[in-house]
């Protein structure tokens, strides 16, 4: 683990937004606190970072690793319309990677999700049985 990893602070609004599940070799993996979507994020743990060409050629290759894993977890578990993929950062100047499950049945559809309706917090047995889930996969 890098000096950088062992400092590493996610930016306050993640840490309000979402709720650590699982670290990854490069990445917190966190769910956003919103039932109405299935929204996860993978946060690299590493501080300074806005962009994911600011990560070094192996690290980018592992964020493609963790984000493909996650994407291939998020359709087999959830069946989507859609997977909504992005690195925006425009409110949240850290590097996160949003990935959200959409479907035509969705309050937002086909709309994006920020702002359309109000966050309903997860049920915490939803995240005690989703931290189980990640403990169980093999990265």
């Amino acid at each position: 683990m890098s000096d950088n990893e062992n400092n590493f602070e996610i930016h306050p609004q993640l840490a309000q937004d979402s709720i650590h599940l699982i670290d990854w070799p490069l990445s917190e993996v966190r769910v956003i606190n919103d039932a109405n979507y299935p929204w996860f994020i993978l946060v690299p743990r590493i501080n300074g970072v806005a962009e994911i060409i600011e990560l070094s050629e192996q690290e980018q290759q592992q964020l493609w690793h963790e984000s493909s894993f996650l994407s291939h977890w998020l359709k087999a578990e959830y069946r989507p319309d859609k997977l909504n993929i992005a690195a925006l950062g425009n409110v949240v100047p850290q590097l996160h990677v949003h990935h959200i499950a959409r479907f035509k049945t969705d309050v937002a559809w086909p709309d994006p999700v920020w702002g359309k309706v109000a966050p309903q917090p997860l049920a915490e047995d939803r995240v005690v049985r989703l931290r189980d889930m990640f403990r169980e996969l093999s990265l």
